[in-house]
């Protein structure tokens, strides 16, 4: 099992009927979705979400996504989706695990790696900006210790 990451944040979505397939299964690429939801959640949590990294000059693209799914979701179903913060300093790494909300079954983990690039001239920046780093610091202060941040 993978270790908590210093913050982490849940969400809980019901899987609508436009996600599904044929097979009345969540089509895998709906998945990717669920964990953007999450993902900025956690950000938000942060305090620094997507607007506030346009508005400081850089934009974060995923560079890196990994998924394994292990059971399928379902139309109506409820999960919960867990975002962990593993690293901030260099990249922004964040761990996934999509279970269902009523039986804790794991449905799908995953991992996403986002790098900063100046908005200004495209460069992708080997190490993550002040502006974001000092943000997650700050929420790290007011998280008490031995224990993970909370759920919104």
């Amino acid at each position: 099992m993978r270790t908590s990451g210093v913050l982490h944040t849940t969400v809980d979505i019901v899987v609508p009927f436009f996600d599904v397939d044929s097979m009345d299964v969540v089509w895998h690429g709906h998945y990717v979705k669920y964990l953007e939801v999450a993902r900025c959640a956690l950000l938000d949590d942060i305090g620094h979400n997507y607007t506030q990294m346009k508005a400081s000059g850089y934009a974060w693209p995923v560079i890196d996504l990994q998924l394994r799914y292990v059971q399928a979701a379902r139309f109506g179903q409820r999960l919960t989706v867990r975002a962990d913060l593993i690293e901030w300093q260099n990249r922004l790494l964040i761990h996934y695990l999509i279970q269902d909300a009523e039986s804790g079954q794991r449905i799908t983990r995953a991992s996403t790696v986002q790098v900063a690039v100046k908005l200004a001239n495209g460069d992708m920046q080997l190490v993550s900006p002040d502006v974001f780093t000092d943000a997650v610091e700050r929420r790290l202060r007011d998280v008490p210790p031995h224990s993970s941040s909370a759920a919104p």
